[in-house]
């Protein structure tokens, strides 16, 4: 199979564990809601990971006729379909970035997986939880992959995303409970990708934002996707606050 190098950028959606019995009925209702569809429907449901023995495991992630692959070092890409529980694979496409030999070791494997034109694959859905996806490669050897469910799974729903401006310095606020607040600016991106402030001053941000990490010395933009909670508990937000990527960041 003949190997196209571009600028892949993937963004892996990370989820914090909620322990809520809303969330675990929310969990309930999706996975219900996976098993009565095809494997088709299933396998975008989830991201799949794998501990190969890396650094960090490898992750696939199936999309609407596209499938990212992200390893230690390089990510690779590909189209695919389902017919009768195997994977047809297109052309795949790989970044082109200078690994150590420890980190290629996953890409080598990853681009096993997928240069041959039919992947082998068996869905278990016995774990509501932790599914598992296992793959074989032309030789017959078998990895499987865990899965994590995505957001939009999860929360039944799309995200909103949306921008903010977040300052170097959080303040003492009261939510449920004293904590410290994130103080935002929310932008707005024209189709030229100007950016317009929608308020002035900076607010007090009582949610958490999943996947950022905060930092009192930097200045950063950053892309979020918010979820809606269906019937959430009364001391819970109705909304889950995910960092999908930061947009600007510079020192102060």
């Amino acid at each position: 199979m003949r190997f196209s190098y571009f600028a892949l950028a993937l963004l892996p959606l990370t989820l914090a564990a909620c322990q809520s019995n809303d969330i675990q009925r929310v969990q309930d209702q999706a996975m219900h809601i996976i098993q009565k569809q095809n494997p088709s429907k299933t396998l975008t449901a989830y991201t799949w990971h794998a501990d190969t023995g890396a650094k960090k495991p490898m992750v696939l992630s199936f999309m609407d006729g596209r499938l990212s692959i992200q390893t230690t070092c390089n990510s690779l890409g590909s189209t695919w379909r389902v017919d009768n529980n195997t994977l047809i694979m297109g052309n795949t496409m790989m970044t082109q970035m200078a690994c150590s030999p420890a980190d290629t070791r996953q890409e080598t494997l990853a681009i096993k997986l997928l240069d041959q034109p039919a992947v082998p694959f068996v869905l278990d859905l016995t774990d509501r939880q932790r599914p598992t996806l296992t793959l074989m490669d032309a030789t017959g050897q078998r990895y499987v992959f865990t899965g994590h469910m995505t957001p939009e799974t999860l929360y039944q729903g799309e995200a909103q995303v949306m921008f903010y401006e977040i300052h170097p310095n959080t303040k003492n606020c009261t939510g449920v409970v004293a904590q410290q607040c994130l103080q935002v600016k929310e932008i707005r991106y024209d189709q030229q990708g100007l950016k317009t402030y929608q308020d002035a001053n900076w607010s007090l941000f009582y949610d958490a934002i999943q996947g950022y990490q905060h930092s009192p010395n930097e200045r950063q933009v950053i892309r979020v996707k918010r979820y809606s909670i269906k019937n959430p508990a009364a001391d819970q937000s109705k909304y889950v606050y995910i960092h999908d990527m930061t947009v600007e960041r510079g020192r102060i």
